[in-house]
């Protein structure tokens, strides 16, 4: 062992003496805990395999619509000139249903009921407010591919359309009803 120039040989010997027959030890480093485990995300796991089970269980449809996009369709036979004016909101709207906060079954039946109530009271042009999706999850638009969906399937539509910017855009949608 080095000796240190400020410590003199009484005190080494001192020191010598108060230790007597140490050894010394092989590994100088020892643990004092064993290490912490490794974090587990188990509620991204979770939200993970949920995903998963939704794309196997859940429908696909590779024509869902963004929040931004338009909606815009006519039965065969329109005039362009009849859809222009349903886009450029020419038509009086003379009723109009609001879908926003319900479910996909309420705003199913809700709008089953309007459309049955518009035809017997032989409305011609409606407005629907389905919303853009904005506080829906993952910010994508439910009801507008919902609603997008169901308008292609009733025969009584014969043009539909997002609405004007100053109507709500594309979270709404102009309908034109056949006249009965």
């Amino acid at each position: 062992m080095k000796k240190f120039p400020n410590i003199s040989d009484e005190d080494s010997a001192l020191f010598r003496k108060a230790i007597g027959d140490a050894k010394p030890l092989k590994q100088d480093s020892f643990i004092t805990e064993k290490p912490k485990p490794k974090a587990y995300p188990a509620k991204t796991v979770a939200d993970q395999i949920a995903v998963i089970k939704e794309m196997i269980d859940g429908e696909f449809n590779s024509d869902l619509l963004e929040r931004g996009d338009e909606l815009l369709y006519s039965q065969s036979g329109i005039q362009k000139q009849t859809l222009k004016k349903l886009r450029r909101g020419h038509y009086k709207i003379e009723a109009e249903l609001d879908l926003h906060g319900m479910t996909v079954d309420m705003a199913k039946a809700a709008l089953n009921d309007f459309l049955n109530q518009c035809s017997a009271r032989s409305k011609r042009c409606v407005k629907i407010i389905h919303g853009k999706g904005l506080n829906s999850i993952n910010k994508q638009p439910v009801l507008k591919n919902k609603v997008n969906q169901w308008l292609l399937q009733k025969e009584k539509i014969i043009a539909f359309c997002s609405a004007r910017p100053t109507d709500g855009g594309t979270g709404a949608v102009y309908l034109l009803l056949k006249r009965e």
